[in-house]
């Protein structure tokens, strides 16, 4: 016997056995359901910008930061990191969205007798006027950055009525400790005087 005679004979005995091949593709249920995970994906991404747009609309009364230091103002050493985002001061996880407090971005910080300078790409810079700045420490983390341990450096400052918090992480693990000196510096600076 064959090959051919035995493929005839085992398609012969399979069709009257009333088996016949699975089809391929189940096509209008392919589209269903891929049309329902398409629905699912909309609805949740429109919850979040929903959700973005009423955080901003309550912290709508938050004025706007300066972005440049006072002219004549002498600022340290840029310190290059990474600006995770602005909080409410004691709640991590309360993300300011308002004048792109909230945006994550590469940025420089500059420390001086004037203030902080937050230098970023991609949103607008922050200028934190000495007499507004409350603290600084360091932190496992912040709304958009979690890094263990104690690797991020948030800064405690005053907006309008506001207290905030905002977190940075160098780079360079050196720059911590000169970032926080700075600060520290500027600090007792304001005391004396």
């Amino acid at each position: 016997m064959t090959t051919a005679a035995v493929v005839r004979a085992v398609a012969a005995t399979a069709t009257a056995a009333g088996q016949h091949s699975a089809p391929v593709t189940h096509w209008g249920g392919r589209i269903l359901l891929t049309l329902l995970v398409l629905a699912v994906l909309s609805g949740v991404y429109w919850l979040m910008w929903r959700g973005w747009k009423n955080r901003a609309a309550r912290q709508a009364d938050l004025p706007v930061p300066p972005s440049t230091a006072p002219e004549g103002s002498e600022l340290g050493d840029a310190v290059e990191g990474v600006y995770a985002s602005t909080t409410t001061h004691g709640d991590w996880l309360d993300r300011i969205a308002v004048h792109g407090l909230g945006v994550r971005s590469n940025a420089w910080v500059r420390v001086g007798k004037s203030g902080v300078l937050f230098e970023r790409e991609a949103a607008p810079d922050v200028f934190v006027p000495a007499e507004d700045v409350e603290s600084v420490q360091t932190a496992p983390g912040i709304a958009g950055k979690v890094t263990g341990g104690e690797g991020l450096i948030v800064l405690t400052w005053r907006l309008g009525g506001r207290v905030l918090d905002t977190g940075f992480q160098p780079r360079a693990k050196g720059d911590r400790a000169r970032l926080i000196d700075g600060v520290d510096a500027l600090l007792t600076e304001r005391t004396k005087g």
